[in-house]
């Protein structure tokens, strides 16, 4: 049996470090955005959702995942650390 899941596009390799305000958001789980690290709708056809998540008060610094590869999303967990080397090198 394989994983059929869709496979996110690498967005950035480290985290969108954000002082958010409250209220909701969508966290583009795809990688496809524009408007990175939100959801602008691109994720259309790709078999992914972005994640809604909320912040209830301003509590700070938010680390929201680049890589799109965590396992605590929207939150970074430094899986971006553990990629392999983008083609091409850099």
């Amino acid at each position: 049996m394989s994983d059929s899941r869709p496979c996110p596009i690498i967005a950035r390799r480290s985290a969108y470090v954000l002082d958010l305000a409250p209220g909701r958001y969508l966290w583009c789980a795809c990688g496809r955005s524009n408007t990175q690290p939100f959801c602008d709708g691109s994720h259309d056809g790709s078999g992914m959702q972005p994640m809604a998540f909320e912040v209830t008060r301003r509590s700070g610094t938010q680390w929201l995942c680049g890589c799109k590869h965590t396992r605590h999303a929207p939150h970074c967990d430094g899986f971006h650390n553990r990629l392999p080397p983008p083609e091409g090198g850099g």
